[in-house]
């Protein structure tokens, strides 16, 4: 006998997710709305920010939630996807939720859909907004899950919108350039509300699109001045900060990161704004497992989560840094609907040997394609087929000397399945 819906376990409730609508990418605001409204439309916080753009969502949000969490502000946060337990999605105060209060979430998203098909992320985008609005919060930072026009996210309207660097992804649902990628990114603005842009070279598009915002633009509306050791300086009309700190996510994209998220924080209102020390300590205390992410142990590993080339070319930019006296050995997974010769091309010059991985799923790419392209871009270097990520990283460390250096990328689910979620 099937468990019922008020004894279902989160795991329950996410296996009934997966199977309530027959398309797991279904762009469109008709469902969501009809069920936010049936919910009576809470609103997640009197202040909400809305993230968007192809690369630096999770890092932008990271540096937001510890800046404002130091500073003392309630604030609710949710992310997507998560890499080893759905909670990591829902954060209050930077802290996971627990299963109790998601499940109680996704009943009362249950009662009030009346029989709607809502998508895996749209019903889990409307448990988040009801859950932060029954939690007293004073922010509530949401990070669009795909585009942004038509993402479950956009339900909500946003009192500050972030649009992070625009490269080409997903271009089967948001269009062949960056300047249809880009419109459709923009999607998350609302005339007469600020919307802060961290890529240095905007494409038309966007900016065409948000034409009724007042805008904050990198380079022009607000600057970094780098300093010796890695410190730098925030500067824009408004507000400065000087002599900070080097971010506490490494990658020297992390500095716009970083600004875009300080920008964002200078338009809320006065009462939420942070003082010095809470946007010193939010920046060396900012935390994202799988961005660049080095683990201790008898081999240098790292870790990405880099889905696309612009995220791969960031990864081997900041590997370039670090010399290797040993051998580069590369674990690459990656989904079919993503460029994966331009990963290959960005990250062979860092790579002398490749494991590359089947990943589960309708989505998932295979070991033999990938093999095939390694074989015609980088026909040189020795490549290895596995079965999964986790089969490959024990490979790849059972070859590996002191010396060498093992990087596991390509997608969220290559880390993921990889190794397991810390303790």
């Amino acid at each position: 006998m099937s468990a019922t819906p008020e004894a279902r376990t989160l795991a329950q409730w996410l296996a009934h997710l997966e199977q309530l609508h027959p398309r797991e990418i279904d762009l469109g605001l008709g469902r969501i709305r009809a069920v936010y409204a049936a919910m009576g439309a809470p609103r997640p916080a009197p202040s909400v920010i809305t993230v968007a753009g192809t690369n630096g969502k999770g890092s932008s949000v990271a540096f937001l939630e510890a800046i404002l969490v130091a500073a003392g502000r309630r604030v609710g946060s949710y992310t997507s996807p998560h890499l080893w337990r759905y909670n990591e999605r829902v954060r209050l105060n930077g802290h996971p939720v627990d299963d109790a209060a998601l499940c109680a979430a996704f009943e009362r998203v249950e009662q009030a859909r009346d029989g709607v098909s809502l998508s895996y992320f749209e019903f889990g985008t409307l448990a988040a907004l009801d859950l932060f609005a029954r939690t007293d919060l004073e922010v509530a930072l949401l990070e669009v899950g795909l585009g942004g026009r038509l993402d479950a996210v956009n339900v909500m309207d946003p009192d500050v919108a972030l649009i992070t660097p625009i490269a080409l992804d997903h271009m089967d649902w948001l269009g062949p350039n960056r300047d249809a990628i880009g419109r459709e990114k923009a999607g998350i603005s609302r005339a007469t509300r600020p919307l802060v842009c961290t890529d240095p070279e905007p494409p038309l598009g966007l900016l065409q699109h948000g034409l009724g915002s007042p805008r904050w633009c990198a380079g022009s509306d607000y600057r970094v001045l780098r300093r010796e050791a890695r410190r730098w300086d925030f500067l824009s009309a408004t507000v400065c900060w000087s002599d900070l700190p080097p971010p506490a996510l490494p990658g020297e994209h992390q500095y716009a990161n970083a600004a875009g998220a300080l920008a964002v924080l200078a338009l809320l209102p006065s009462g939420l704004q942070p003082d010095r020390r809470s946007v010193v300590d939010g920046l060396t205390h900012a935390r994202l497992p799988g961005r660049l992410e080095r683990r201790a142990g008898p081999v240098t590993q790292w870790y990405d989560v880099a889905h696309n080339p612009a995220g791969t070319a960031a990864l081997a930019a900041h590997l370039a840094t670090i010399p290797v006296a040993g051998t580069r050995r590369t674990i690459l997974g990656v989904l079919q609907d993503k460029d994966a010769s331009a990963m290959i091309e960005t990250l062979r010059p860092q790579t002398d040997v490749w494991y590359v991985t089947d990943l589960p799923g309708s989505r998932g790419n295979t070991a033999v394609a990938l093999a095939a392209l390694v074989r015609a871009l980088a026909p040189h270097a020795p490549v290895t087929e596995f079965a999964t990520p986790s089969e490959a990283r024990t490979q790849a460390l059972a070859d590996s000397g002191p010396t060498d250096r093992v990087v596991v990328t390509g997608s969220f689910l290559t880390v993921a399945l990889a190794s397991p979620a810390p303790v």
